[in-house]
């Protein structure tokens, strides 16, 4: 992580759970961190990583990630203040109770909105922010869904998984596009199962019994453990490339070759994360 500290890195959703996690954990690796949230009053994370003294900084940003002006904005001032973003975590989403056969538009709409419109333009944001620095060894980390990747027999969050059936896709997109750039600039998607947040209370927002009763079933992930993962991906070497395409991993570059050159390109499977007790 070393080659990390000083550097920029923006964090959506950074307010509480895993968002304010990861911006917590690149603060402590000396990172500066912009955590961006509709209500900037709640990322209470600045003082307290302050007064604990880690080599980072944290500087709260207020923005809607569903209003496209905002957003532009938010990166110009990132510019200004900081010349720009060298990390993307796109963390921010959530989800609306709107199945497909009785769900209102405006919480489909919301979830397009967040979850994959507000992820495609801080990408795009992001990317050029690096390009037009040259910044050739960025990263762009997505946080995904195991619903991303299957889809459970709930309809309250049919929805909600096609959203992140989208991300996984961007990803992938993502990671051949940049390949085409010919850029070392990395894409990630990382996917967890059931984590202890606040997520079930947003979901299940007139029903409090149901949300707790999501998190007592079984010993879920935390959000340090997302963080964890977050530093894991950050921490590999440049030449390592952790995408969302499940595959083994393997070089592009002659197979004989791979152990000794360190211009090897690996590819290693999306980081699917999830409880050892959950199901699916």
């Amino acid at each position: 992580m070393e080659r990390w500290t000083g550097r920029v890195a923006l964090v959506t959703g950074a307010s509480v759970g895993i968002g304010a996690a990861v911006a917590r954990a690149l603060v402590q690796h000396g990172m500066k961190v912009v955590g961006c949230a509709r209500s900037v009053d709640k990322i209470e994370l600045a003082a307290e990583c302050q007064s604990a003294g880690y080599p980072g900084t944290l500087i709260p940003y207020k923005c809607d990630l569903s209003n496209e002006e905002e957003i532009l904005s938010m990166f110009s001032a990132i510019k200004t203040l900081h010349q720009g973003v060298d990390v993307c975590i796109n963390n921010a989403g959530l989800a609306r109770p709107e199945p497909l056969l009785s769900g209102k538009t405006e919480g489909w709409r919301t979830m397009i909105d967040v979850n994959v419109m507000a992820v495609s333009i801080c990408t795009r944001e992001a990317y050029q922010s690096m390009k037009e620095r040259n910044i050739d060894d960025g990263h762009i980390i997505n946080i995904n869904s195991m619903n991303g990747h299957s889809v459970v027999p709930q309809s309250v969050v049919h929805f909600y998984s096609a959203t992140k059936y989208a991300v996984t896709a961007l990803t992938e997109g993502l990671r051949q596009e940049l390949r085409e750039a010919r850029t070392h600039i990395r894409a990630t998607c990382i996917s967890p199962g059931l984590v202890e947040t606040g997520f079930a209370f947003k979901l299940h927002d007139n029903d409090p019994e149901r949300a707790a009763a999501t998190y007592e079933s079984i010993r879920c992930l935390k959000a340090e453990d997302m963080a964890n993962a977050v530093i894991y991906v950050l921490s590999a070497p440049p030449h390592v490339q952790v995408t969302v395409q499940q595959r083994s991993a393997q070089c592009r570059i002659p197979v004989q070759n791979c152990s000794s050159t360190p211009a090897g390109v690996l590819q290693i499977g999306d980081i699917q994360m999830r409880p050892t007790e959950q199901i699916s």
